[in-house]
């Protein structure tokens, strides 16, 4: 749009600048500027084969020896501000509940819970849970998440695909 120089002269041009300086100086955004976005990109999984970032699993029956496959961990291998987990189901049963819940993992040996939720997802949908803010003064060194579980007969034979992502 092409504004004609008379249209802005004198007054008029100041009371522009007042307004323009007001705005930057109480915070309001300037028309036209974006935000900046997180950059993030997806943590590997512990043990994975390194073809995918994505994990996919079933909840499978509670073994006599040994711990079910329930637990997957993901590398934080830099400094991130923030991480976003991510959440699909391939199967369910109509009425089964799924216990999803979601740990950072710190340096020090401690960990903090992020997720603890109990879904019926219908088939395909996915969730994003977060995004959690880094704690400051720790350092994450991986990310868990824990779907299914042994007091849930519903969550038997369950199969999902779940990632985690850090950002910057």
């Amino acid at each position: 749009m092409v504004v004609s120089s008379q249209l802005f002269s004198g007054r008029r041009l100041a009371g522009l600048g007042l307004a323009v300086a007001s705005g930057l100086l109480l915070g309001w955004p300037a028309a036209g500027l974006a935000q900046a976005e997180p950059r993030c990109t997806f943590l590997n999984p512990i043990g994975g084969n390194g073809m995918s970032p994505i994990v996919a699993k079933s909840v499978g029956r509670g073994k006599l020896f040994g711990k079910s496959n329930w637990n997957t961990d993901f590398i934080v291998d830099q400094p991130f501000t923030s991480f976003k987990f991510f959440f699909t189901a391939n199967s369910s049963d109509a009425g089964a509940k799924y216990p999803v819940e979601a740990f950072m993992k710190f340096s020090d040996g401690s960990s903090l819970q992020v997720v603890n939720e109990t879904m019926n997802p219908p088939i395909g949908t996915g969730r994003m849970f977060g995004p959690f803010q880094a704690i400051e003064g720790k350092q994450a060194s991986q990310m868990n998440f824990k779907v299914g579980a042994s007091s849930d007969p519903g969550a038997l034979g369950f199969s999902y695909r779940i990632s985690v992502q850090g950002c910057l």
